[in-house]
């Protein structure tokens, strides 16, 4: 018998290669990881979260099975890439929030005006997404850590995994990125920006 993490590299293998019903089969073997992973991901937002996680997790799922450009290794690269699109869905939201606020143009973000739970903006994910953009300049690893470990949920091993480093390599980057997340965060605190 096939374990969960097989069946669903098998499955995304067959998606990609054209069988429909693989989708089906393959919809709540991730539905289930990709709510526990949104779920976990709110629950270290700051109280005036923006949107709720079902809908996180639909518009993510809905982007993610929308591509045709992807080809799907496995479980892990496809947890990988639903780390990355959730984070891009939420910074989007948040910065769409902040135009919105300031009486700019807002960017179009396709989710319901009825899933929104506040109207005000995660300046806290704007920045992270900023001071992730500027660690990805300069080391791309590092970022990619960050935003599989702390978007994505995924563990050291899992990290480890889909970057093909060593578990102590990942572990390495996450500890210095981390540390230099807070310095860059806080002197854009110190900034004002």
């Amino acid at each position: 018998m096939k374990s969960s993490a097989e069946e669903i590299s098998s499955l995304l293998h067959a998606w990609c290669d054209g069988d429909r019903s693989a989708l089906e089969k393959l919809t709540p073997l991730v539905y289930g990881e990709l709510h526990r992973l949104a779920h976990s991901y709110m629950m270290r937002e700051r109280g005036n979260q923006t949107l709720q996680t079902t809908a996180l997790v639909n518009e993510a799922f809905l982007r993610l099975i929308g591509s045709k450009q992807i080809e799907w290794r496995d479980r892990t690269h496809f947890f990988a890439l639903s780390a990355n699109v959730m984070r891009r869905i939420l910074v989007d939201l948040a910065r769409s929030r902040g135009y919105q606020k300031r009486g700019l143009n807002p960017k179009k973000v396709p989710l319901d005006a009825e899933l929104l739970m506040s109207p005000d903006p995660d300046p806290d994910l704007v920045k992270l997404d900023d001071a992730l953009n500027a660690l990805s300049e300069f080391d791309p690893r590092k970022a990619k850590v960050v935003e599989l470990r702390f978007f994505g949920g995924l563990s050291l091993s899992e990290t480890a995994e889909v970057l093909k480093v060593s578990r102590n390599t990942v572990k390495r980057d996450w500890g210095m990125a981390k540390a230099w997340l807070l310095g860059e965060l806080k002197g854009r605190e110190i900034d004002g920006s």
